[in-house]
């Protein structure tokens, strides 16, 4: 009972003056610390975040539930599951997964190849350049050089008819599905790259030269150790690359055109054509596609957090 006493007398007491107990407080005293400075400083980072990004998303999601007279409906929001709408979700989702997955596993192979491989090292900084332009090369340029590349009168496709006498076409075409994933594989395998290099990194040396004092193989350091520490990190960068292929429409649309009914053409179609033009239903595709994306960052996010302690 007297333990019980003194921690109720406790609770009662004067609140402490710890770090805890301040912040509890006083959850907007760090405003006071704030200097001019400061915020001039970040003031252009949030007027373009408000601008670009906030309040489309907020014109989004209330054009999503209103008619063209702008009388509010759920008219557009039940018109998602129509088969088309759902088939071309279905097709984004696939490809989105598909080069995910694809670029994950070379991108990663490349990465520990140049980082703990035995390759010369200007090698590295060579790729690590690359990647980081690769990985923001995208749109029309991109799939104009994969046209000029593996398309029916490409490079490669006359070369392999020429030398070898195989028409690729047969059994390759840049317009179908895996011809957009494999077009999607150039910007998300540097990508892999530049994001899963730190965690390659953070692997310590020590961690190896303890597993082999200890007698374990290189194969049973990467199965009980390695992997384990890189799994938080690849499967956060597996959802950003596919938040990344979800959201891409300018390769897309110039590389297929309405060959391949993916999500963003389909929105394109809604927002800007003359046919089909529907901004309701364009905005209520868009909702969607802002969920799905927002669900794969969210888990990046959670899963980058819990990772970041190995990194330290």
């Amino acid at each position: 009972m007297a333990n019980v006493s003194s921690v109720a007398d406790t609770a009662a007491g004067p609140v402490s003056t710890g770090p805890v107990a301040r912040v509890g407080g006083n959850p907007f005293r760090f405003l006071t610390t704030l200097r001019l400075g400061d915020i001039l400083a970040i003031a252009p980072f949030i007027l373009f975040a408000l601008l670009f990004l906030v309040i489309p998303t907020l014109g989004l999601v209330v054009g999503a539930f209103q008619d063209p007279n702008g009388t509010f409906t759920f008219d557009n929001i039940l018109q998602l599951s129509d088969s088309q709408i759902v088939a071309s979700f279905w097709i984004s989702i696939r490809v989105s997964a598909a080069s995910a997955i694809i670029g994950a596993l070379i991108g990663l192979a490349m990465a520990m190849a140049v980082i703990r491989g035995k390759l010369p090292g200007f090698i590295r900084s060579s790729v690590m350049t690359f990647s980081g332009v690769a990985s923001q090369f995208a749109g029309i340029p991109l799939a104009f050089a994969f046209l000029a590349t593996l398309g029916r009168l490409g490079l490669v496709t006359v070369l392999f008819k020429t030398l070898f006498g195989f028409d690729l076409t047969r059994s390759f075409n840049i317009l179908s599905f895996w011809g957009l994933t494999v077009t999607y594989l150039y910007f998300q395998i540097p990508l892999m790259i530049l994001i899963i290099a730190p965690a390659i990194d953070g692997l310590k040396k020590e961690w190896g030269e303890a597993a082999a004092t200890l007698g374990a193989t290189k194969g049973q350091f990467w199965r009980y150790v390695g992997f384990p520490v890189l799994w938080p990190n690849l499967l956060g960068t597996l959802s950003l690359l596919f938040a990344n292929a979800f959201g891409a429409i300018a390769t897309a649309y110039a590389l297929t055109g309405s060959s391949l009914n993916i999500v963003p053409i389909l929105l394109y179609a809604q927002i800007r054509g003359d046919v089909l033009h529907n901004p309701g239903l364009g905005a209520a595709l868009a909702l969607g596609m802002i969920v799905i994306t927002a669900l794969a960052n969210v888990i990046y996010l959670v899963v980058r957090t819990r990772a970041e302690r190995w990194l330290k």
